[in-house]
């Protein structure tokens, strides 16, 4: 008795694991059948009678079934084991096709210079920020990757707050005036409250640049990881622009600082200025009682805005303001408790930026404040690439550009000290 074997039913490829397992085991009872058929040809043979002809036109058949059933088995394997339209890149982060095939594009473009690839690509996906005068978008894993460096080396990135943007400006509305409220009896007849005034912050983007280079060895060697070494490049040159603007930009071309805002004394504090208060010695702290200005300026933060505050200074502030004691002779700051945390003063993290100016007459050497609520950092979404080859000989350039920009959100958030006696 032999098994009827028919061609395989034609169906859509999917690529599934119960689909494969359905084809092989078809491929399986497919085989059998034609060692059943091949056996009894053998033993025709050895009869010296000579196969049967049915017999070779079965065995024909089955053979035929054979390699279709085979054909559309590695089909299927196939379709299984290309990648998905998203995959896990081995950091828990979904890759789709499209990162991928950015990735491979850019890859062309800065290791010899094949731009159609992803001059198709952004094309393709219509990107807002595609420039190709101006470079090529990097992939938003390196992207993300020289944001995630610049946190951890920028200061001010470290704890403002930021925001992503697909245009040059971003615009904050704030209130000048709330609404008027009041207390009022449960059946009494509400009046209507006055509308809020409101007024509009605007932080333009400005564009941070930075030109590593490389040599052509470098851009040969397959064992390179070229967004790693691009993330890597850039990363120093932008956080050190960044930092300085954060703090002493004049808002043209770049961020607004800081410490370029209207200050006034703590006093007189209105919205639209920062207010300071004062030591009371010129270039000093006073000689007596010098922590009572660091407590002032504590509680001259709200208490909504002390439970995230963070002090702001340079290093050679912070070596004088280490030498302080308070009354009963403890040291006001103190080092951190295990490596990779902050130093503390009177309870609060400190920060050190180097761009804080030290302390001089009437300098506005030291910040305190809640700077996630204070400060606002404005990123535009992409980070561009331009691949030059002809400025540097040898050497190729990578124009690299950002655009960022900058500025207080809320006045209310951030104090200053000022080595002065008013």
């Amino acid at each position: 008795m032999t098994n009827k074997i028919t061609a395989p039913e034609t169906k859509a490829v999917t690529g599934n694991s119960e689909d494969v397992a359905n084809a092989f085991d078809e491929f399986m009872i497919a085989f059998e059948s034609f060692r059943e058929t091949n056996d009894e040809r053998l033993a025709q043979v050895e009869t010296r009678v000579g196969a049967d002809v049915v017999t070779i036109e079965k065995m024909n058949r089955i053979n035929t079934a054979l390699d279709e059933q085979k054909i559309l088995m590695d089909r299927m394997i196939l379709k299984n084991q290309r990648p998905s339209f998203s995959k896990d890149n081995g950091q828990g982060n979904i890759q789709t096709m499209a990162m991928v095939e950015h990735k491979n594009a850019f890859n062309n473009y800065i290791r010899s210079g094949k731009e159609n690839d992803l001059r198709s690509f952004e094309e393709k996906a219509m990107s807002y920020t595609s420039d190709p005068d101006g470079g090529y978008l990097v992939p938003d894993e390196t992207a993300s990757e020289i944001g995630r460096r610049l946190a951890q080396i920028s200061p001010i990135r470290s704890v403002a707050g930021i925001r992503v943007v697909s245009s040059a400006m971003y615009k904050k509305p704030f209130a000048i005036t709330g609404p008027s409220t009041g207390w009022v009896a449960e059946t009494a007849v509400r009046p209507q409250t006055a509308a809020p005034a409101l007024s509009e912050l605007q932080f333009p983007t400005m564009e941070l640049y930075a030109m590593p280079a490389a040599t052509s060895s470098l851009l040969e060697d397959s064992a390179i990881n070229i967004d790693q070494w691009i993330a890597e490049e850039v990363e120093i040159a932008f956080a050190e622009q960044e930092s300085a603007a954060f703090i002493n930009g004049d808002g043209v071309n770049q961020p607004k600082g800081i410490l370029t805002n209207t200050v006034v004394d703590e006093g007189s504090w209105a919205w639209g200025a920062l207010g300071y208060v004062p030591t009371g010695a010129d270039g000093d702290f006073a000689t007596s009682d010098a922590s009572d200005t660091l407590v002032d300026t504590i509680y001259s933060l709200k208490a909504g805005y002390r439970q995230n505050a963070n002090w702001l200074m340079n290093r050679r502030t912070q070596a004088d303001i280490r030498k302080l004691k308070d009354a009963d002779g403890n040291y006001l700051w103190q080092a951190p408790s295990v490596a990779g945390e902050k130093a503390m003063l009177m309870g609060f993290p400190v920060l050190e930026a180097e761009d804080m100016p030290d302390v001089a007459s009437d300098s506005l050497s030291v910040a305190f404040g809640d700077f996630n609520r204070g400060y606002l950092v404005v990123d535009r979404a992409g980070v561009r690439v331009l691949r030059d080859p002809f400025s540097a000989k040898p050497y190729v350039l990578f124009y690299t550009t950002k655009r960022v920009g900058g500025g207080v959100q809320d006045f209310d958030a951030i104090k200053l000290v000022k080595f002065g006696t008013a």
